[in-house]
């Protein structure tokens, strides 16, 4: 009887967690066809890095525009242009400029336009729990990375049971480093200027400026 027992809890485990799975990629498919459905997105977001053990604890903030694959990126007082071609990393700290072209077909090139859809690939994912964050409801899906060379243990992708928008990223890292992407403002279909995605060099007169490639 034991053994029957046994084996029906297994069964019922087994079928529980297919059937959680089936409902997180579900979830993840109606986020990624959702994105598809903007124009552009401009994001606002909060970064925070963790680690207890290294009392590290840092926190700053950043700001995105996405059209296609094409993006702006301002983060820890840099800015990132890509235009389709090419990225410029402009750092005003040192008034340098590097230019370097990207291949974004590239699965495994981890760049701003794909922020939105990571998941898609290299991921076993499961159902997580669902949290109240200030009347939003925020449900969980686990990534768990499938390359073991991967120094993330595990991401947790807090999505907005409403919109289908994602609301949070946090990245737990095998060192116990904890890192957090929020988004405080998620506005789509904005009105972009035509150079909104253009480099221009005359903005930058005294920058030195280094060609990679």
């Amino acid at each position: 009887m034991n053994k029957i027992l046994s084996i029906a809890l297994l069964l019922w485990v087994s079928v529980t967690a297919n059937a959680q799975d089936k409902k997180a990629k579900d979830l993840l498919d109606q986020v990624t066809a959702k994105v598809k459905t903007y124009n552009n997105i401009t994001i606002d977001f909060k970064y925070t890095l963790t680690n207890l053990k290294e009392n590290i604890n840092k926190e700053s903030k950043g700001n995105l525009v996405l059209e296609g694959n094409k993006y702006v990126l301002n983060f820890l007082g840099v800015t990132k242009i890509f235009d389709g071609k090419k990225t410029y990393t402009i750092v005003p700290e040192d008034e340098e400029i590097t230019i370097s072209s990207v291949n974004e077909k590239d699965d495994n090139a981890v760049t701003p336009s794909k922020m939105l859809t990571f998941f898609n690939s290299g991921y076993k994912y499961y159902w997580d729990i669902l949290q109240d964050v200030k009347g939003r409801k925020i449900q969980y899906i686990k990534l768990v990375p499938t390359n073991p060379k991967d120094q993330r243990k595990e991401v947790l992708l807090g999505i907005d049971s409403q919109t289908k928008n994602i609301y949070n990223v946090i990245e737990m890292g095998k060192n116990g480093t904890r890192t957090t992407l929020t988004v405080n403002s998620f506005k789509t279909n904005q009105p972009l200027s035509k150079n909104q995605f253009t480099f221009a060099a005359s903005k930058y007169p005294n920058y030195y400026i280094n060609k990679l490639d």
